[in-house]
Order: structure tokens, then C-alpha cells, then sequence
């Protein structure tokens, strides 16, 4: 997408922002280490705006809500071996797929004209989400935007931001035929590129075979981009000497139904002294739909924490100690 395309856009207010970042914090908590799916986001950013979740469907625009349609995009960004998420900030970056809502019938024409058709489709694609948000609420243009979340394995840190979805315009770019010829019993294949004329970047890719999809290329805004959205729902440093984690509203209470409080120290002090006991392998899964709870730890308490029982989330971890706490009967 060009730079006319691509200016970021405001998506949260300060409230819904806060709002966002428990709703994230307890889906991660419920989630307990599976892959993030994108009706997980869907409930949590209608859920921050207060705005009917319908679920989410390849058929249809994501958000369709008093004017505001939002295409959501998920991307995992699986590279960072233990960097921040920050780190992608600056770069660009490709989603897999656009759309899947594309066809091209002759890939021995110029690549110049399969672009101009490819193009066409899309923009017909957007004009047909657009009449549909249009419909759901007269009387105001539509506001249509594209969402992307990147998102990393452990569930720990998020980035969100928003641009214009509009329809690339065919003068803006140039495009060429990228042919790969057979491996071994890989099949060749034969993509189109498509490169922006001002700036000579790749913003499309176009795959012919395994389905035709466009596979866009978009640029992660700065770290000082007001409108870039960073969530942190796991094991967040407040101070030199607190963490705070996220757990589900069941766990936090039954941790306080069995401590008494869930002051730092105390739990701090729970930990350490419950991880000198050997601690049982699982823990059951809670189903509790209530909002995730922070619970602050000192530094050593942490690192205790999350070295002494072994889980896939901060979650995990905590129901861990809390069965570790049953077996001692602290």
C-alpha cells in the first residue's frame, strides 16, 4: 500500500485502550497456550468498543458497526527469538492473504494486465463491503478501515493499528511475473509481483498456484506512532522489583480463598515458599467467562514463579501453584 494509503488511524480511546488490554489479558488466560485465532481478537475489540460481535466469518467484513467497518488482519510474528515485539516496528512486513476472492484466467498474458485485473476484483470486493456497511446504517459515508494485529508465540505482547482500506489504484504501481522453476518434487510456480511506482517497494504478491490469493505487503508504524496499540497481558514489569501477571477471576480467587489476600508480599512470600514442594503436572482448565485479574509479585518471586512451574501462560503457571498450594495446605 503507497503512503497515501497507509497513514495510521485512530482506533482506541484511552478508555477503550484499557478496556482492550484486560479483555486481551483474560482471553489469554482462558486460551491457556493455544494458537490465537481471529474471533479472539474480534471479541476483544468489539468488546472494548462496546459494539455488537457477530463472530467472525471470511464471507463478510468484520466489523460492520454504526458506519465503521474493520477488516481484521492477524499476523504471528515467529522470528523474534525472545526480542520484544518492538523490534518489528519500522519494518515491513507480508500477510499471507488479503483475500482468497480473486481469480486470474490467463497467466501467459503481460503482468501489467493481470495486475489491472487482479486490482479491479479487489476494489470490486471492497465496493461490495463498503455498500454492505452502508446498508447497516444510512445516512453517513462509511468509514473502512484494515486492522492488523501481530501477534507472538507466547501470547505475552501485541500490536495493533489501523489504516484506510481502499483499493489500490493501477497508474500507482507496475508489476512482473516471478517464475519458480521445479526442486526436487517441489512444483514450479509462477507469481505476480506487484512494486509501487514511487518508491520501487514491493506492496503485492499474487499467488497462481495452491489458490490465488493477493498477499499484501504493509508497513508496522514507529514506536512513537500515536495510533500504534501495544499490549502487554504477561508477565509486566511495573518497577525494578514488581511483575505483575494476568490470571482468569476464578484463579485469582481461589488463590485468595487459600492465602487470604493477594498482596504482593504475601503471595510473593506463598511462592516462594510453596516452590520448595514437589507440584502436581496439570491443572484443569477453568471456564470462567469473568474478566482476567493483575496480581503483582516481587522480582524473586517471579523468577521463582515462572522457573519452578513450568506453563504455557501466566494462567497456567498460577493454577500450577494454586494445586502446589492444596498439596502443602499453606
Amino acid at each position: 500500500m503507497s503512503n497515501k494509503y497507509n497513514a495510521t488511524l485512530n482506533a482506541f480511546s484511552p478508555e477503550e485502550y484499557k478496556k482492550a488490554k484486560i479483555l486481551l489479558a483474560t482471553q489469554v488466560a482462558h486460551m491457556m497456550g493455544r494458537k490465537l485465532e481471529e474471533d479472539d481478537w474480534n471479541k476483544v475489540y468489539c468488546g472494548a468498543k462496546d459494539i455488537p460481535h457477530y463472530g467472525w466469518s471470511n464471507l463478510n467484513i468484520d466489523v460492520n458497526h454504526a458506519g465503521l467497518g474493520v477488516e481484521q488482519k492477524l499476523l504471528r510474528v515467529s522470528a523474534l527469538r525472545g526480542r520484544p515485539i518492538k523490534t518489528v516496528c519500522g519494518t515491513t512486513m507480508m500477510h499471507p492473504a488479503a483475500t482468497r476472492s480473486i481469480r486470474i484466467e490467463n497467466t501467459n498474458l503481460p503482468a501489467e494486465k493481470v495486475m489491472e485485473d487482479v486490482f479491479l476484483q479487489y476494489a470490486e470486493l471492497i465496493d461490495l463491503r463498503t455498500e454492505k456497511v452502508r446498508e447497516s446504517f444510512e445516512g453517513i459515508e462509511p468509514d473502512m478501515r484494515i486492522g492488523w494485529l501481530l501477534w507472538e508465540d507466547s501470547l505475552t505482547e501485541f500490536l495493533y493499528f489501523e489504516e484506510p482500506l481502499i483499493a489500490p489504484q493501477p497508474t500507482e504501481y507496475f508489476a512482473e511475473w516471478n517464475e519458480t522453476p521445479p526442486k526436487g518434487a517441489r512444483k514450479g510456480s509462477k507469481s505476480l509481483w506487484i512494486y509501487e511506482r514511487n518508491t520501487n517497494k514491493k506492496r503485492y504478491s499474487v499467488t497462481t498456484s495452491a489458490g490465488i490469493k493477493i498477499q499484501p505487503y504493509f508497513d508496522v508504524p514507529a514506536p512513537s506512532d500515536e495510533n500504534l496499540y501495544y499490549f502487554r497481558v504477561q508477565s509486566e514489569t511495573i518497577d525494578y522489583d514488581t511483575v505483575q501477571i494476568w490470571v482468569s477471576s476464578t484463579t485469582a480467587k481461589a488463590l485468595e480463598k487459600q492465602l487470604g489476600t493477594l498482596e504482593k508480599e504475601s503471595i510473593s512470600n506463598a511462592i516462594i515458599g510453596t516452590a520448595k514442594l514437589p507440584s502436581i503436572e496439570d491443572a484443569a482448565i477453568t471456564k470462567d467467562e469473568e474478566l482476567a485479574k493483575p496480581i503483582q509479585l516481587n522480582r524473586r518471586a517471579f523468577e521463582i514463579f515462572k522457573s519452578t512451574w513450568d506453563g504455557v501462560s501466566d494462567e497456567h503457571r498460577a493454577q500450577l501453584f494454586l494445586e502446589a498450594l492444596h498439596v502443602a495446605n499453606y
